[in-house]
């Protein structure tokens, strides 16, 4: 069933057609008369046509109608020619003949009145379906809009956990640093430690040495005094100098050893310390990142879960977009049947009763 709308732009796609074939203006508002009244079944008036045609003055339009009606009428009459007939009769069977057209125009137009009354219901119950469809695909373009942004925001935090991530992946990969530097320099230190504790025991062996040899020179040395004390008195007194000297030498290398060998020690239990410490953060930032790995894959299974709840929203809004498009516009119908709407009007109230 065409729609008003449809009918118009038909009316007025034939009006420009028969703006071609009849450059004449007269001519042209009685063609369109003609369409008007017996293709479209429209009464027409002199502002209709001027509003279709829109050629010439406003007298042109109000004279072809005359004429079409005039030529309507004379068409219209039934003269019976026959010899044998009185003019009575003649006069009598067109008049009847008249009547009988009249009548018929008359229920043409009750059934034309009855097929734009169904026509305008369906065009109403058309409406109405169409606004439906319009509130559930606005409905859906909502829920549409609300899950991009949510699908932006998840995004977004996905952002920022991955910035978080590869700046502790940075801070995880400089205390690795440090804690490398830290054991190479504890690996240094223990090494020079190993190295004063043998240069230490190499120094004590010597002073040993030079101590036992002193001690072997004072031996020999107070074996001959005894011979000769006097003589070697002096020489007695200085070798025990010298042993003295020797002594507090030794001493003082050991005493220097030892501190050596204590600030050392101090220097290895910071480092000890500092290393345990590089361990707890290490572990703490191993911690702290497998905590952001999992929320990361929660996030990203949220973020699938919301995708497919997007694109199944698309696909709906889409067929809701065809319904639209698709909504039932009618069939269209020929002019010459005029009592098909009645019949087609009895079935659906038949399935109706059924």
């Amino acid at each position: 069933m065409d729609t008003p709308l449809a009918i118009e732009k038909q009316l007025l796609a034939d009006i420009d057609q028969l703006r071609g074939q009849f450059p004449h203006t007269q001519d042209l508002y009685r063609e369109a008369c003609i369409l008007l009244f017996f293709r479209y079944g429209i009464t027409p008036t002199g502002n209709k046509l001027y509003q279709l045609v829109r050629k010439g003055s406003m007298s042109a339009p109000t004279e072809a109608l005359n004429h079409f009606w005039e030529d309507l009428r004379e068409k219209s009459r039934t003269r019976i020619e026959h010899p044998d007939l009185p003019d009575e009769l003649k006069a009598a069977t067109g008049e009847l003949a008249v009547a009988i057209w009249t009548k018929a125009q008359f229920m043409a137009q009750d059934s034309l009145a009855s097929y734009r009354t169904d026509a305008q219901a369906s065009i109403a119950e058309a409406k109405a379906s169409t606004s439906a469809a319009i509130a559930d695909r606005d409905a859906t373009h909502l829920s549409l809009e609300r899950n991009q942004q949510a699908l932006v925001m998840a995004n977004e935090r996905i952002g920022a956990l991955e910035q978080n991530i590869a700046s502790i992946t940075a801070t995880n990969a400089s205390l690795e640093s440090q804690l490398h530097e830290a054991k190479a320099q504890n690996a240094f230190h223990l090494q020079r430690l190993e190295d004063a504790r043998r240069d230490f025991a190499g120094e004590l062996e010597k002073l040993h040495a030079a101590a036992q040899l002193t001690e072997e020179r004072y031996r020999s040395s107070e074996s001959r005094t005894l011979l000769e004390v006097d003589r070697e008195r002096t020489v007695s007194t200085k070798l025990q100098k010298e042993l003295d000297a020797s002594r507090t030498a030794a001493r003082q290398s050991v005493e220097r050893l030892q501190a050596e060998a204590v600030a050392f020690q101090v220097q290895l239990g910071d480092l000890r310390q500092k290393t345990g410490t590089l361990e707890g953060q290490l572990k703490a930032v191993t911690s702290n990142r497998d905590l952001l790995s999992n929320e990361i894959h929660d996030v990203r299974l949220q973020l699938t879960e919301a995708t497919a709840k997007l694109s199944l929203l698309r696909s709906e809004a889409e067929n809701w977009r065809r319904q639209v498009e698709q909504a039932p516009q009618g069939n269209t119908e020929s002019r010459g049947d005029v009592k098909a709407p009645r019949v087609g009007r009895k079935s659906k109230i038949e399935k109706e009763g059924q």
